[in-house]
């Protein structure tokens, strides 16, 4: 097997040209692999409930909206826009807050009527206790 050297004469000659050229390519590829724009999303587990984190920077907690309808749990942020903000003649603009949809079903030890939420540092906590299952378990059967 033989190595061929790339030799692209004309990034030498124009460097500028062409890393804002490769910079406009990249950045419509990026944002057609971007069209999914639901936040990313942890979920994890302890003793006593499930713990659903939603990453949505630059929302306010007026803007989610989350409900419970059998054993799924629905959550979407409706984001307005802001027509009388004056328009910035941007030089690149990535932030971008759109309004998203995402849901989840719960486990049967989820308890519906005990779930809370908060919205902190962009982050909005969804906390989902589990059902008590002690008394289930414990039970003493009288044979008749």
């Amino acid at each position: 097997m033989t190595l061929v050297n790339f030799n692209n004469r004309t990034r030498n000659t124009a460097p500028y040209f062409n890393n804002v050229f490769d910079s406009l390519f990249s950045d419509a590829i990026t944002k057609n692999k971007m069209v999914d724009k639901s936040p990313n999303v942890n979920i994890h587990e302890n003793g006593s409930a499930y713990v659903i984190e939603l990453a949505a920077p630059g929302l306010k907690k007026e803007d989610f909206q989350i409900n419970l309808k059998k054993d799924t749990l629905s959550v979407w942020a409706e984001v307005k826009k802001d027509e009388s903000q004056v328009a910035k003649d941007f030089t690149r603009k990535e932030f971008d807050y759109s309004s998203f949809a995402r849901s989840f079903n719960l486990p049967e030890q989820a308890d519906g009527d005990k779930i809370t939420a908060e919205y902190k540092d962009g982050i909005l906590s969804i906390n989902i206790s589990k059902k008590d299952n002690t008394a289930s378990l414990h039970k003493e059967i009288v044979v008749s």
